[in-house]
């Protein structure tokens, strides 16, 4: 009993003094906190915003690309409709696409690579190779094909392909991570008392490589929105639901936002988000780093 109190109590503290390093790296640098805050904002955004909208937002014909003014603060669209609430509505779609990428990149491209990294041999071989395949292929010209199948009008669907053609990188990364841990000693004692693969996998390597995999996961965030803002804004891919890729690209090419200075709103309301978005990440990855890295804290 008094075992499982001490073993109790170590744990606790062990927690108060993680979050106390935790609130010690975020006040070092208080534009830490502005992007922990500006992420809350936009999941916030993603999932709750789009209800103070209607489905189908109001048209107005008499605000045709009117420029910002106190009625609409970034201007309307060329259909009359406030940009806030397009870039609100819109955010949805990006965000749970990014997230979708993100997941799967992370899973896949951290499964491969740990289980690649401790077996080394044949296994090691073949699940590089399969990598190294998963590299050369070409995403743009793969992705102009699926389109003419799919209309990736679901976020879903968007996420689970980006995610499947993004996992390469993050396999790579994390299979010369693990090499460099498989040779430490908690490793070996595992190996030596006969833990199945799958154990020390997933309860020894997998915890120390926790931080690094969330921060790839951030990372991996920024590259699903700026895959699908791209195609979208190129026009590679239907315009079958309201997202930020598909605002720039009928700013731009309908709306002649580069040269009509009314219409300069409806190129900046998703610009700016996507800006704010990059930067949010940016920060919170460079607190975790110095969260989980003891060399950067203590310097």
């Amino acid at each position: 009993m008094s075992v499982l109190l001490e073993s109790s109590s170590t744990s606790a503290t062990m927690r108060r003094n993680f979050w106390a390093g935790v609130w010690r790296v975020m006040k070092r640098k208080p534009s830490r906190m502005v992007g922990v805050v500006l992420i809350l904002g936009f999941v916030f955004m993603g999932v709750f915003g789009p209800m103070f909208y209607p489905a189908q937002l109001d048209r107005d014909p008499n605000a045709i690309t009117r420029p910002p003014s106190w009625e609409h603060w970034l201007g309307t669209d060329d259909q009359g409709r406030d940009v806030i609430a397009l870039v609100v509505t819109g955010s949805r779609y990006v965000l749970l696409a990014a997230l979708v990428t993100a997941v799967i990149t992370v899973v896949v491209g951290a499964g491969i690579g740990l289980f690649s990294g401790f077996k080394r041999g044949r296994w090691d071989n073949v699940l590089m190779r399969l990598t190294d395949m998963k590299l050369t292929i070409p995403g743009l010209p793969l992705l102009l094909v699926l389109s003419t199948v799919w209309k990736f009008s679901s976020a879903v669907q968007m996420g689970l392909v980006l995610g499947l053609l993004s996992w390469g990188g993050v396999a790579r990364a994390v299979r010369s991570q693990t090499l460099s841990l498989r040779e430490r000693g908690f490793i070996e004692a595992a190996r030596g008392l006969g833990l199945s693969t799958t154990h020390i996998v997933s309860k020894e390597l997998l915890p120390s490589m926790a931080p690094y995999i969330a921060m790839n996961m951030l990372i991996a965030v920024t590259g699903g929105v700026y895959a699908q803002v791209g195609l979208f804004f190129l026009g590679v891919l239907p315009y079958e639901s309201n997202n930020w890729g598909q605002m720039l690209n009928t700013a731009v090419f309908r709306s002649g936002a580069l040269t009509v200075p009314s219409a300069l709103g409806f190129l900046i309301g998703p610009l700016l988000a996507i800006l704010l978005l990059t930067l949010a990440i940016v920060l919170v990855v460079d607190a975790m780093d110095e969260i989980f890295n003891p060399r950067l804290r203590e310097e």
